[in-house]
């Protein structure tokens, strides 16, 4: 089984190849733009390092939010284009889930909670908490940081908090002793990968024409400004 991983949700534009359980390439960068400038050279890049063709593909699976509203557009637009043109299935795993799939992955000994952030702007944050099943236990949200909010999750376990939205709850909650804070965990493509597998060997694929991203929130735009123009 060889799976095509795109995660554009976050700050980081992230692809991985990955085969019968172990990643052959992946490419990341977290610039400004990345994800519409760098998406489709990481790809190429990542199958030739591999050295395998598109046809050599089992399927296709995108980070499906929350997130950003433009990088969820483009990573699924992409993953729809090439599941069209190779008649292979189209996948998605959540998020948040993906990046407590990562957290867990790279601390196999860590026991707690893991609470995945993604800054939403002003003092939100798209939030849940995962146990060491991936199980939900606070459900995914756009959650307002304020005083107590973690507290029924962080007075019975150690909770690690991730992600570019942590910073807005460290100093709410950074003196609770059982918040932690891992300023180091980047998101990676490359922790969807057994979800993503499992989804596979399950037949839970996405229909290709219709699926749409989890956004959560509603797109807000904002009217543009032309400098030297004042209504």
């Amino acid at each position: 089984m060889t799976l095509l991983l795109l995660e554009t949700a976050t700050p980081v534009c992230s692809v991985a190849l990955w085969r019968d359980g172990h990643v052959l390439a992946q490419r990341a960068s977290s610039e400004q733009g990345a994800h519409s400038s760098m998406l489709s050279p990481y790809i190429n890049q990542v199958m030739e390092e591999a050295g395998l063709w598109p046809v050599d593909l089992s399927a296709v699976c995108v980070s499906s939010g929350p997130g950003s509203y433009t990088g969820l557009r483009i990573g699924v637009s992409t993953a729809k284009g090439i599941c069209y043109a190779l008649s292979i299935p189209l996948l998605s795993v959540p998020t948040l889930q993906s990046m407590a799939a990562h957290y867990y992955a790279l601390h196999p000994d860590y026991q707690g909670l893991v609470c995945p952030m993604i800054d939403a702007r002003r003092m939100e944050c798209y939030a849940a908490i995962f146990d060491r099943s991936l199980e939900e236990v606070k459900p995914t949200g756009a959650d307002i940081i304020e005083s107590g909010i973690y507290d029924i999750y962080l007075n019975n376990n150690s909770v690690v908090f991730v992600g570019d939205g942590s910073h807005k709850v460290q100093p709410v909650l950074g003196v609770h002793p059982n918040a932690r804070f891992d300023d180091a965990f980047v998101p990676s493509a490359a922790g969807m990968a057994e979800l993503a597998c499992r989804h596979l060997q399950e037949g839970r694929v996405e229909d290709t024409a219709y699926f749409v991203p989890f956004y959560l929130k509603d797109f807000v735009a904002k009217k543009p400004v032309v400098k030297g123009l004042h209504k």
